[in-house]
Formats: C-alpha cells, structure tokens, sequence
C-alpha cells in the first residue's frame, strides 16, 4: 500500500504533469468531491469530479503553471500541503480565476490543498487558495466569507469584490518555509 502522501504527490503529477484525466481519476475512491472553496467550483460524485477534471481544470492550466511546495503535514488519513501555484494568466481560468480574462500577467497564489483518504485513495479534495499574492492589481476575487454567508443564509452565491494589492507576501512566504 501506497502512503498517502505518495498517492497524493502521484494524483498532482496527473493533473499537472502527465494531464491524463483517467489516471488523476484513479488515484480517487468511486465517488469523490473536489471543492475549490473561494470560488465554488470543482465537481461532486464521479462523474461531477471527472467532468470538472476533463473540462475545466487537468491539461486546461497555462503551460508555465509551476506547484512550488511550502509545507506538507499528514495524519493518519489526510494530506495538507501548503503550496504556491504560479503561471501566466495566458487563458481563462474558470477554477481559480472565474470570470477574469486573460491579462497576459504573471501571477502567484498561495494555496492551501487538504486531501482525506480511505485507505490509499482520495476521498476529497479542499482548496483553499488565498485572496492575496502576487496578482495584477485590476485583478479582484470573491471574499470567502461575503460568499459563505449569501450561500448560507440566502442560497443565493452574491460574491463581494474585494481588490488584492499585497505583493509582499510571496517573498514572506518562500522565505519562511524554506
């Protein structure tokens, strides 16, 4: 049996290396969920998950896409990985970036992935990427908790636009976890 950090570094290399939808798949249980939590996108249940896989996200990123690791912790039977996640903004990226055009701008994102296992495949993916980093400043993303409580008390998503302008806390972050 694979240990799980293994398995999850293999399902990353699938989906951004090799881009091969089938074997990202495979690294999953039967009825996964992948929920991109910012910006309310990813997909439920098998076909939910591979269609969003297919569609929107494996082999749909910019060709300069890097995965820079800052920290890993694993329990039992769960995965956090701390990351930053660079590329040109080249195309749209409805998963990270919905609605935003191309702006040919290179751009940092501080991302926070938590997988949990049932024995060595992945259950579920959260992300969590951070309204912050090094993102042209026109560039503007939903508050997490504007779009939490409309979701909640209203089942209407209402993003609240918030502008990103800290540049600083890239350097920050590469320096401290190095």
């Amino acid at each position: 049996m694979l240990l799980i950090g293994a398995v999850f570094d293999e399902h990353v290399k699938c989906e951004f290396v090799t881009k091969d939808v089938e074997a990202t798949m495979r690294t999953m249980v039967k009825e996964p969920y992948v929920h991109h939590v910012p910006v309310l996108t990813g997909g439920v249940g098998y076909e939910g998950v591979y269609n969003f896989y297919k569609n929107d996200f494996v082999g749909k990123m910019p060709d300069d896409v890097n995965v820079i690791p800052l920290s890993r912790t694993v329990g039992k039977n769960q995965v956090v990985d701390e990351l930053i996640l660079s590329f040109t903004h080249d195309r749209e990226l409805r998963p990270i970036l919905p609605g935003i055009q191309p702006t040919g701008k290179y751009v940092e994102i501080p991302v926070v992935i938590v997988m949990k296992f049932e024995g060595n495949k992945i259950v579920y993916e959260h992300i969590l990427m951070m309204a912050v980093g090094k993102i042209p400043a026109r560039f503007y993303v939903p508050s997490v908790w504007s779009t939490a409580i409309s979701y909640l008390t209203k089942h209407v998503i209402l993003c609240t636009r918030i502008p990103i302008n800290n540049h600083n806390l890239m350097p920050l972050l590469k320096r401290n976890h190095h």
